[in-house]
């Protein structure tokens, strides 16, 4: 493969509307295909389509794969199966209102865009590369080895996004049993067997129950509630929680909600015994990123620096 200069291509912002484009004119497309037809569409050629950047991967590739993100975070393309998009009413009206000059501002109008972007911010988002696009944007002042932990902060900012999203979009006893899943990573219960799902008729208000010890004693219970990303578990619910606790006599227990948890709420929770504690969604996918649960390694980035030992 060959490395071609980067003003070659477009950039991944410049390729929304086009990537829109091609899902609005047929069925639900995998990526590999949505990037063949932007650049068939786009007059692409074939050199330009295998230059590749420093780790290997193929520069245009990587430019669509985060163009049908940035997308599917602003909710205007879905995912009906794994590596499979397809454009939704949002995307078509985007579509209507903008044709193929669609750009990041365009995002900005969207909740779930806003949302994502308050993620990345908030995992330390820097001015090294890639945040608009402009990969040969490097800030002078920042080492290398920081810009690319800016830059993996960033990718783990996507990712976490998605988890949390893909979250919400499955079924309420799928969240509840990767809850359960994060919580035996983070070393809760000994065995799986000591992490049971429990959820449906007759389980005293709780999603699951972690044994801490052979026999039992110390048991920890779970709950787990599916909320909108934007919206806010309140006092009501946490007193609620504490009342099953209560009842069952509970070492303790861990309410986790792929939305947000009040003030009032959070306040409640640091008063109470026994002890609740309260994961929110950006917190639950951080959790499932450090604790490798519903993701994989695709790639591992080798830093080096002389050995001074070898010429001592």
């Amino acid at each position: 493969m060959t490395t071609a200069t980067r003003d070659q291509l477009p950039r991944f912002h410049e390729l929304l509307g086009p990537v829109l484009a091609v899902l609005a004119a047929g069925s639900p497309r995998r990526s590999r295909d949505v990037a063949r037809e932007v650049a068939d569409a786009l007059g692409i050629n074939a050199e330009q389509r295998e230059a590749t950047i420093a780790s290997g991967q193929r520069r245009y590739d990587n430019r669509v794969n985060w163009a049908m993100s940035y997308l599917f975070h602003a909710a205007a393309v879905t995912k009906p199966q794994r590596g499979v998009y397809a454009i939704n009413d949002r995307g078509r009206q985007l579509l209507v209102e903008r044709g193929r000059a669609v750009t990041l501002d365009d995002l900005e109008q969207f909740p779930e865009y806003r949302e994502f972007k308050a993620r990345r911010g908030s995992r330390g988002e820097g001015s090294a590369t890639g945040a608009t696009g402009n990969e040969g944007g490097v800030d002078a002042s920042v080492s290398p080895l920081e810009q690319a932990a800016d830059a993996i902060a960033r990718i783990d900012a996507d990712v976490e996004s998605e988890l949390l999203q893909r979250l919400h979009d499955r079924e309420p006893e799928f969240l509840e049993k990767s809850v359960l899943k994060v919580l035996h990573a983070m070393g809760y219960g000994g065995t799986e067997d000591d992490v049971q799902h429990m959820g449906g008729p007759g389980d005293g208000g709780f999603d699951g129950v972690i044994n801490q010890d052979a026999l039992g004693i110390g048991r920890v219970y779970v709950q787990a509630k599916r909320y909108a990303l934007d919206t806010s578990v309140g006092r009501p619910e946490v007193q609620g929680f504490l009342g099953a606790l209560h009842a069952v006599g509970a070492a303790g227990g861990v309410f986790i909600t792929t939305g947000r948890f009040s003030k009032g709420a959070r306040d409640f929770a640091v008063s109470v015994t026994p002890r609740i504690v309260l994961v929110d969604g950006n917190r639950l996918a951080r959790l499932m990123l450090t604790h490798g649960v519903g993701v994989q390694e695709t790639q591992v980035f080798r830093v080096v620096e002389v050995d001074e030992d070898f010429f001592e």
